[in-house]
């Protein structure tokens, strides 16, 4: 059983935390049971992948967004804990609420592709969150530069998995679309974190380099983790 934390962001303590629980055996992977035996012969045909490469291709797909999803909400949640009913804490609620609708399709995936969560979410929880709130408490323009850092290199993700998927022709047309439109969201906060002066921010290039390089990071771990 792997507990998923889950940060009560009512509470002012980051120490006060409530647990659900994800059943690891009821995500073994399924391939065989989501495709056919037709479609599975045609993938090996066409892709000359066997049916285990293209099983672990999407799961990795849906456990990293999964996560990456899971971990955007936290982020905002932290800075909601600093900007609550601000003119900031409105975009950045905004912000959230297509954050939300991203988790709770790619909790469905989840479901339908048998994947596996990460097994880190937990600490995800935590360090989204710290980020989130760290970057609030330097001011409005390095909770935008955050946005600016990590939305880049979610962006360059997903534009990497859509490639992925037409070179082996596989995934069906639901998840492509949905990849495609949550890519755009994402791109999307990056615009309203520079309209929102995140260039602004104290050691700006510093403060967005850390945070790529550490969204990249995370990205990696969460495929195989």
């Amino acid at each position: 059983m792997l507990q998923r934390l889950i940060l009560n962001t009512k509470n002012t303590s980051l120490s006060t935390l409530s647990f659900t629980h994800f059943n690891h055996n009821s995500y073994n992977l399924n391939f065989h049971s989501f495709y056919s035996k037709e479609n599975i012969k045609k993938i090996r045909v066409e892709n000359k992948l066997s049916a285990k490469e293209v099983d672990e291709i999407l799961d990795s797909i849906i456990r990293v967004n999964h996560a990456g999803e899971y971990g955007a909400r936290r982020i905002y949640k932290g800075q909601m804990h600093v900007f609550d009913k601000t003119p900031i804490g409105e975009i950045i609620k905004d912000m959230d609420s297509q954050e939300r609708v991203h988790l709770e399709k790619f909790n469905e995936y989840i479901h339908k592709y048998r994947a596996r969560p990460s097994a880190l979410l937990p600490l995800w929880n935590v360090a989204g969150y710290a980020l989130g709130f760290g970057t609030a408490i330097l001011g409005k323009e390095a909770a935008m530069a955050c946005t600016v850092a990590v939305e880049t290199e979610i962006g360059k993700h997903y534009d990497q998995q859509l490639k992925l998927l037409k070179k082996h022709k596989i995934g069906d047309q639901e998840l492509i679309n949905s990849i495609k439109k949550f890519r755009d969201d994402e791109l999307e906060h990056l615009d309203t974190g520079l309209e929102h002066n995140a260039e602004q921010a104290p050691a700006y290039n510093l403060l967005s380099g850390f945070i790529r390089n550490g969204t990249k990071l995370v990205i990696e771990i969460a495929k195989k983790i």
